[in-house]
């Protein structure tokens, strides 16, 4: 099955959201301060991460690691 993933950025909010898949139901667990994941009420699969402060948060953290559900194939577009 493919997924498509949509990552969204809130300049003003400096929120930054990737998200998988259609929209479903879902809750939303904080896994550190102002990094939350999103799971699907159905199944818990992971259906988004999201990240407040991503300006600073990007500069301070190396690594935030999910598995995800789905395969990702990325392409470069020229």
């Amino acid at each position: 099955m493919k997924e498509q993933m949509r990552v969204h950025y809130d300049e003003e909010g400096d929120f930054l959201e990737i998200s998988i898949g259609n929209p479903v139901k879902c809750y939303a667990e904080e896994l550190q301060p102002g990094i939350f994941v999103r799971k699907s009420e159905e199944n818990d699969e992971v259906k988004s991460i999201g990240i407040l402060g991503f300006k600073q948060k990007g500069k301070d953290i190396q690594d935030i690691e999910v598995m995800l559900p789905v395969k990702l194939s990325m392409t470069t577009l020229n």
